[in-house]
């Protein structure tokens, strides 16, 4: 199970396992109050990605991509491909 160092890198490799197969991608976000970390994991089973952070100003960047992910999950164009590949 990697886990990225750096942001950037994190976000690309994320979103290219997303876009390979929508339909099989997963994420998760966990928050640990006991050290103030937070961890997004984004997987399809057979890679997982990790990333971990305790910096507020990640926090802000992981929203953001999180919210960018669930456009796309629910977007038409992807709905319909999906459908299209059953």
């Amino acid at each position: 199970m990697p886990q990225y160092q750096t942001w950037e890198e994190f976000s690309r490799a994320a979103e290219k396992l997303y876009l390979a197969d929508p339909m099989k991608a997963r994420v998760v976000l966990k928050y640990r109050h006991s050290d103030g970390s937070l961890c997004i994991k984004v997987t399809d089973d057979l890679v997982c990605l990790v990333y971990r952070t305790d910096q507020a100003q990640d926090v802000k960047k992981i929203e953001k991509f999180h919210s960018q992910l669930m456009r796309l999950m629910v977007a038409k164009e992807s709905r319909n491909v999906a459908m299209e590949t059953d």
